[in-house]
């Protein structure tokens, strides 16, 4: 799962080699960190937010087939 995040976050900036994907395994579900290059920020959030929105999306349908709970959260 770690690695379709950064693959998808990777393909989306102008810095890729600046992606940085952190797992946090909590209690009922992993939290992925999301962190890039300052200039890239807006292009992962996109226009009121939809691209983040679309990412969590899909990670959420991935980790669902897989029987897990996940959430991204872009850091700065």
């Amino acid at each position: 799962m770690k690695e379709l995040l950064t693959y998808i976050v990777q393909n989306l900036v102008d810095h890729p080699d600046q992606v940085s994907v952190t797992e946090c395994p909590g209690a009922g579900e992993t939290v992925y960190e999301v962190r890039v290059a300052e200039g890239d920020m807006g292009k992962v959030i996109g226009r009121q937010g939809r691209i983040v929105k679309e990412i969590r999306i899909l990670m959420k349908a991935v980790a669902q087939r897989k029987g897990k709970k996940v959430s991204v959260d872009i850091v700065d």
